[in-house]
């Protein structure tokens, strides 16, 4: 055989592998590093959210860090559509990808905001994002909390409870001294601080649509 055939053989057998690519169009996000794509479930390269249902302690309080950090990702794609870049295929047959909205990487937000941690075990990138999250006490990085890796296997914080809210609920619902109706999420600067009085007509919320469509507004801060 030429020397060029079986050179051009030989480069054929070497390039070929798993072919990776882009997916591209909305978004449904499933938890705070899990979406999915036309049917298909990606998991976000690089990072580790905390679970559904897993709850962090600021002060002497629980709260649902999981269900923060989905309603987090969730509003931070929004409506706009969901570029990624395919790494790898995991044991679950989840697409492992790069993800990016409106051009922004969206794993780097997801850690910068606190709201998920660097995954070391499987890459480094956003190991600067982390650092900075946990110097600004943001997201879970405000009190206390288990790695989501931990928490998978069983650790819980000695502290933990059920957060003080009505059925696992944990927007307030306050009334200002003007009669003003106010909403706070966990992780706002006045949440800790803010108290719920039923008989004053204060409540509680699971989501924020339903607070805005029972006439509250959202906290600036």
């Amino acid at each position: 055989m030429h020397l060029t055939a079986i050179l051009a053989i030989f480069l054929v057998a070497a390039t070929t592998g798993p072919v990776l690519a882009d997916i591209a169009g909305t978004a449904s996000v499933i938890d705070g590093d899990t979406i999915e794509i036309h049917g298909q479930r990606i998991r976000l390269h690089g990072i580790d959210a905390p679970e559904a249902r897993q709850t962090c302690i600021v002060g002497s309080e629980a709260w649902r860090c999981g269900q923060q950090a989905t309603f987090a990702l969730a509003d931070m794609i929004g409506q706009s559509p969901v570029r990624c870049k395919e790494r790898d295929v995991d044991r679950y047959g989840r697409i492992i990808a790069t993800c990016y909205v409106r051009g922004d990487d969206i794993e780097a937000w997801m850690v910068a905001s606190g709201w998920a941690l660097a995954y070391r075990r499987y890459s480094l990138d956003y190991v600067a994002q982390e650092q900075a999250a946990q110097a600004a006490r943001v997201g879970v990085w405000r009190g206390e909390f288990v790695p989501p890796w931990e928490w998978r296997r069983g650790e819980r914080l000695q502290a933990a409870t059920a957060p003080n809210s009505a059925d696992g609920c944990a927007i307030k619902g306050n009334i200002s001294s003007s009669g003003e109706q106010i909403y706070h999420i966990p992780g706002g600067q006045y949440y800790d601080r803010t108290k719920i009085s039923p008989q004053k007509g204060e409540r509680w919320f699971c989501t924020e649509a339903e607070a805005i469509a029972s006439g509250w507004r959202k906290a600036r801060r």
